[in-house]
């Protein structure tokens, strides 16, 4: 008898990725995705620990899941509750006492064990969140269905910040074999899909767990000898790590999309030191210099934070003109969001006000949006290939190989998965616009 199950997935494309091998993997044990929680057999939240305010989204899912569990239960219906992914390896035990309806705690590295798990939540609650190997497992993956699809080529990571938990729960890095890597794409490939995304918490730190040590770009030469009309992305990047051999690569690739992730985090090299990130200014803006000159039309996005602890406005200003003088067209932001496990977590005596840290996020939301508008108006006049991914209010739109969001004004009809040429018009803040020249 098929079952239903309803997951909803908070945080990054890699808990994306997660959640698609989690629904491919219990398509093989009698169950089907449903959209409608009220209608589901076993609920899955799949979390995200870097901010609080993730962490309490997935808090309220339960609590919300608890009385709908009740609620069918009164009905003669049976329904069952996980926690997966970072929280659920950072909290462990404490949310079976917190939630006492909560069936299943497992970490992200145990998802492949969640068919065995589930037979066994039968019996009584569990917590599964040790060490477990990353697996090359043959379970179908439900991929969502767009023009993208996820592909993890690597897993955790070895840096550290002083910020971040991921070490912490998804663990030190683990890459996979190339082999399995083409097989999978090519498997996505197959399925008529236009982009692979390549994830992994540090990509240019790919292979340096394997025997015969393949590097990034190898990987990345690899994907671009599969025969397609289709695209490849990757991210994310450490600064310091991405190699001479990586940036031409991509110079020379006839599929890789000339577009880098590579998160600053702060413009001051006193607080980029507190955040024990690898680098200073000048050696950021020296990769970012070395990227523009060998790449034509890149695009070079970032993230950053504000109000990290002992942050002064002085030194938060420096990541305002950072912004400015690298001249990147788009950057991801979060105010400091404290993480108790971590080094930074533990400055409390340095802790910066909350009403501080909201103005100086907007102070830097204000200037990203700036430098996109900047970074958009350097295409007006130019042709970019677009691949059509969607339709809203009867308007086609996409995205260039560079990540640049595309709405085509010409009312002609377009296919999903399709590849256009298309002349930029007029562009805003947030998108361009232009007509099709094919």
């Amino acid at each position: 008898m098929m079952k239903n199950v309803y997951i909803d997935t908070l945080g990054c494309q890699m808990n994306k990725y997660d959640s698609e091998r989690i629904l491919g993997m219990l398509s093989h044990f009698d169950y089907i995705e449903t959209d409608n929680e009220y209608d589901a057999d076993l609920l899955i939240v799949n979390t995200c620990a870097i901010r609080q305010l993730s962490a309490d989204k997935a808090y309220s899912r339960l609590g919300n899941w608890g009385r709908i569990k009740k609620e069918r239960k009164a009905q003669g219906k049976s329904t069952k509750i996980v926690i997966a992914g970072c929280v659920a390896q950072l909290e462990g035990e404490n949310l079976l006492k917190k939630f006492p309806y909560l069936d299943l705690v497992m970490g992200p590295q145990n998802i492949y064990k969640l068919p065995d798990l589930l037979k066994k939540i039968e019996q009584q609650r569990l917590c599964s969140i040790e060490d477990y190997p990353l697996q090359e497992k043959d379970y179908d993956i439900k991929r969502a269905k767009t023009v993208n699809a996820w592909l993890s080529i690597m897993e955790g990571c070895n840096n550290f910040c002083s910020y971040c938990v991921v070490p912490y729960t998804r663990g030190r890095e683990r890459s996979r074999e190339i082999n399995s890597i083409l097989k999978e794409a090519k498997e996505i490939i197959s399925k008529g899909y236009k982009e692979i995304t390549l994830l992994g918490q540090n990509v240019d730190s790919y292979g340096k767990n394997l025997e015969n040590k393949p590097n990034f770009a190898t990987l990345l030469k690899e994907l671009d000898k599969l025969e397609g009309n289709f695209r490849i992305r990757f991210t994310s990047s450490y600064p310091t790590d991405i190699t001479d051999e990586v940036i031409e690569t991509v110079k020379n690739a006839s599929k890789i999309c000339e577009c880098f992730h590579i998160p600053m985090q702060s413009g001051n090299n006193r607080v980029l030191k507190a955040m024990n990130r690898r680098y200073n200014v000048e050696q950021y803006k020296e990769i970012v210099e070395k990227i523009r000159n060998n790449i034509k039309d890149v695009t070079i996005t970032s993230d950053f934070i504000a109000g990290f602890p002992g942050e002064t406005e002085e030194e938060f200003m420096d990541t305002i003109k950072a912004i400015d003088e690298l001249q990147l067209d788009y950057s991801n932001t979060a105010a400091y969001s404290p993480r108790p496990i971590t080094k930074a977590g533990k400055m409390t005596d340095l802790f910066i006000d909350e009403k501080t840290k909201k103005k100086r996020l907007s102070i830097l939301n204000e200037k990203v949006k700036s430098a996109h508008l900047k970074s958009n108006e350097k295409y007006i006049g130019k042709t970019m290939e677009v691949l059509i991914d969607g339709i809203k209010d009867g308007i086609f739109q996409g995205r260039t190989r560079n990540n640049k969001v595309v709405h085509l004004t010409d009312n002609k009809k377009y296919e999903i998965g399709e590849f256009v040429n298309v002349e930029i018009e007029r562009v805003s803040t947030w998108c361009c616009f232009g007509k099709s020249i094919n």
